[in-house]
């Protein structure tokens, strides 16, 4: 098997998505993933798990060997430690890299001698807190206007439950996106879970929201679990009782079709145990604190978006 990202699929192939009902892979284009950490491991098999690339369409790079290693060795794709090889030979590029390595490895592409955009790209980027113009300033420099028409550039804001496939994602595309570069973004978001189009400068709250949400679930979860030990319960019979709760709780709003704050009411009976934690809840102001510290998210977002910029 080859190591590298070349001569793993024709570069002479239709444009777009084989027809429904055809046989093979459902995007007839190859894709790469610069980064093959965590995230851009789920996204490697959620992509081949859901029929919408077959190995062979697949290259990802990565400095670490080890990773290389086991993302060929556990999915059959391509693997190489050369940015430049995967940008130059993917036609969709996901930038799957930490929000502090993104720019090297823009300039390491960008700035190759030969660097052109004669047929057209795809550029998804999922590193939080780097807006699409960020990437456009060092990817379009060396470009005329026609260049940058065909390297399109997503931006998405996934979070971690995509790596069990459960992810919620926000996306927001650049001027030179067409609708079959947002049909492919979303399908390949939609392999993880669910996704949502939104404008840009949405983004942030999209990141306070979902993308530090499941952090918040944890917190929630891991704060019960200790309540249940400080009452008394085994922390085994704690973690159960709380898993099981926050599964049926999510459950039951899915299927009645009823606001959170309705079934909350339901339950909370006036006099009762319920009534009594939440005059505690209350007092606390925990409802509050809880939007407090979404909002803190994302200024936060936008002010890493500023530091980025001004580097």
């Amino acid at each position: 098997m080859l190591k590298g990202c070349r001569n793993r699929w024709p570069l002479t192939f239709m444009d777009g998505f084989i027809a429904e009902g055809g046989l093979g892979p459902v995007v007839n284009k190859k894709i790469g993933f610069v980064g093959a950490g965590n995230m851009g491991e789920a996204f490697v098999g959620a992509v081949i798990r859901s029929n919408l690339f077959e190995p062979a369409q697949i290259c990802s790079s990565d400095v670490d060997q080890g990773r290389r290693d086991h993302i060929r060795e556990i999915y059959g794709i391509s693997a190489t430690r050369d940015n430049v090889e995967l940008f130059t030979d993917c036609e969709i590029i996901v930038l799957a890299v930490k929000p502090q390595e993104i720019h090297g490895v823009l300039a390491e592409v960008a700035g190759r001698k030969d660097y052109r955009i004669p047929h057209r790209k795809l550029v998804i980027t999922i590193a939080a807190g780097i807006p699409i113009r960020k990437i456009e300033d060092v990817l379009y420099a060396p470009l005329d206007d026609l260049e940058r028409a065909n390297l399109p550039i997503i931006r998405v804001m996934p979070n971690t439950p995509a790596l069990v496939l459960s992810g919620m994602s926000g996306m927001s595309a650049n001027g030179n996106a067409r609708e079959e570069d947002v049909r492919i973004t979303r399908s390949i978001l939609e392999a993880m879970g669910r996704v949502l189009e939104f404008k840009e400068e949405d983004l942030d709250a999209v990141t306070a929201l979902s993308g530090n949400g499941p952090a918040y679930v944890f917190y929630l979860i891991e704060s019960m679990i200790e309540g249940g030990i400080h009452v008394g319960l085994d922390p085994d019979d704690a973690a159960v009782l709380t898993m099981t709760t926050l599964k049926g709780a999510l459950k039951l709003i899915e299927e009645r079709n009823e606001s959170p704050e309705r079934l909350r009411q339901k339950v909370t009976s006036p006099g009762g145990t319920t009534e009594a934690s939440f005059r505690v809840l209350e007092y606390n102001r925990v409802k509050a604190v809880i939007i407090e510290a979404i909002a803190a998210g994302a200024r936060r977002s936008k002010q890493l978006s500023l530091e980025l910029k001004k580097k």
